[in-house]
């Protein structure tokens, strides 16, 4: 049985990665306190011990304005550390998995990015995963990167749950609605990465590629979503009622919600090249939401 260490299982992705993993081999996933990316010998001793056939790396640094005061760790976990995983696959015959983002291009494009397209982040935290990005491909290890965008799960800390939070607690919300991108569920990315692994040899289809699910829409449009798909099942599942209604999210401009860190206002991503290569067709963003709601037994407000 092959062995797959995996990084950053706490986390939104990860969490759902241990159970899609592990038809495919015995997964090991050590805490942040046994295997800390932010410390290079951490790094090294656990897969030197491990000695795993395959290395997924869902852990990053992703406070996105914090990284802005924050550099050196950003920098440490999300662009120096792929690149000794990189290093240490490679020593051991390994194959390695890391996820990257959406912030490596600066939002400009009209329409969704192609992997091939220029990338050009605009803050600490872009800069950090495409200083990631790069390490590996000079290592050149066999690799699947995946870019994904506007991640969310019904646990952990994501906007789908802050809007539900929020919508527990006011009655009228202001949501940003000129940054256009596709919320993606934390377990779409990860049966998809299942899948790919599943499908091909990882040195046969090495390389980058794009992860989101299908559409799009702007951070208002998802805080809409969210509540009119909460409202959908609240009886049924024993929820609370919510005192915000969908008509009083309001829209408004990035200058009117200025933040540390600039965000892209396009973050749409082409799936094309995912579906070329593996066949997969990935679902629009608003069923993979109603998906992850029926699937949530409980939501804490």
């Amino acid at each position: 049985m092959k062995t797959i260490l995996l990084t950053g299982a706490s986390g939104q992705v990860g969490w759902e990665l241990q159970r899609a993993l592990a038809p495919l081999g015995r997964v090991v996933a050590p805490s942040s306190a046994v295997l800390n990316l932010a410390d290079t010998d951490s790094i090294r001793r656990v897969i030197r011990e491990v000695r795993p056939h395959l290395i997924v790396n869902s852990a990053a640094y992703t406070a996105v304005d914090r990284a802005e005061s924050e550099p050196e760790l950003a920098m440490a976990v999300n662009g120096t550390a792929p690149g000794i995983l990189a290093e240490e696959a490679k020593r051991i015959h390994a194959g390695l998995v890391h996820y990257s983002t959406d912030y490596v291009f600066d939002g400009t494009k009209p329409g969704p990015y192609r992997e091939t397209d220029p990338t050009h982040p605009m803050g600490v935290y872009g800069s950090t995963k495409l200083a990631g990005e790069e390490a590996i491909r000079a290592v050149g290890v066999p690799h699947l990167i995946f870019r994904t965008s506007w991640v969310y799960g019904v646990r952990g800390r994501n906007f789908v749950l802050t809007i539900l939070r929020l919508a527990n607690e006011r009655h009228e919300l202001s949501v940003v609605d000129d940054q256009i991108g596709t919320p993606t569920w934390s377990r779409l990315i990860a049966q998809t990465t299942a899948l790919t692994l599943s499908q091909r040899d990882i040195e046969e289809v090495s390389g980058t590629y794009h992860l989101s699910a299908g559409g799009s829409t702007s951070w208002h449009g998802v805080a809409c979503a969210v509540i009119e798909e909460y409202r959908a099942r609240r009886e049924s599942v024993g929820w609370p009622v919510l005192r915000l209604q969908p008509q009083n999210i309001f829209p408004i401009s990035t200058d009117q919600y200025p933040t540390t860190a600039q965000r892209p206002a396009n973050s749409m991503l082409d799936n094309g090249k995912l579906a070329k290569v593996f066949g997969l067709a990935l679902p629009d963003w608003r069923a993979s939401l109603q998906m992850a709601l029926d699937d949530a037994a409980t939501i804490a407000l």
